[in-house]
């Protein structure tokens, strides 16, 4: 099976108007800058995005919300998007906001094939909303438990340091947060890496994603190095 495509619009030239995307990434920090690039061009429409955040207005998922292309985000930080906030305000986005742990615990439950996961988090507060809780006995405590289901996306779109022609993948710092998670759980799953190499070069070691999990990899270009908050200290 030929894993390796040629660009970011050969990767995503399947994603239909209506999709539920995973996309990798924290903060400014990992992100598939191509695919999303890929996705504006393509103006696919009515997206449902899971990602830890919504970018910010002219990087990542925000140049696909600036667009109009995301009809629901599913996240659990969005405090850095105007526009985000503007389509919130004025109805004209649905969001769920997640607890980020529980966010983290819904992709890898999709990824191991469990529908459902049980979580202290969330009970007793809005997220609680409409959904089962169970008490559980757990180390001599009683507690109560919210029930949440795994997430069900049809892509997840990831980005890695460096990856194999076999989809093998290699992540660097931060960029670890999310990607491995959501490289286990999509029906299809996409990689763009800063360097791609041939099967048998990655020490197997140091894998973090097997190559068992990606349908699709290429090698990415341009990428930018952007920093969320910039702090400096004052010249002495």
């Amino acid at each position: 099976m030929n894993k390796v495509v040629i660009n970011a619009e050969a990767a995503v030239s399947d994603i239909f108007d209506g999709a539920v995307l995973m996309l990798g990434g924290f903060g400014l920090c990992g992100i598939p800058e191509n695919c999303i690039s890929a996705l504006v061009k393509k103006n696919v429409r009515n997206l449902t995005c899971i990602s830890n955040n919504a970018g910010v207005d002219d990087f990542g998922i925000g140049l696909m919300l600036k667009q109009k292309q995301v009809k629901k985000m599913i996240s659990s930080y969005v405090g850095e998007n105007a526009e985000f906030e503007r389509q919130l305000l004025s109805g004209e986005l649905e969001v769920e906001l997640i607890p980020q742990g529980t966010l983290a615990t819904r992709c890898m439950a999709a990824g191991y094939g469990m529908p459902a996961v049980f979580t202290p988090a969330g009970v007793g507060t809005e997220v609680a909303e409409g959904k089962e809780i169970r008490a559980f006995n757990f180390n001599g405590e009683t507690k109560e438990y919210l029930m949440e289901y795994a997430f069900e996306a049809d892509f997840a779109i990831v980005k890695a340091w460096k990856g194999d022609t076999l989809g093998n993948l290699i992540y660097k710092d931060t960029a670890r947060n999310f990607n491995p998670l959501m490289a286990m759980a999509g029906k299809v799953t996409i990689a763009e890496v800063e360097i791609l190499v041939p099967a048998g070069e990655l020490d197997p070691n140091y894998i973090h994603t097997p190559g068992i999990y990606v349908h699709r990899i290429f090698c990415g270009e341009n990428y930018e190095k952007r920093i969320e908050q910039r702090t400096v200290r004052k010249a002495v």
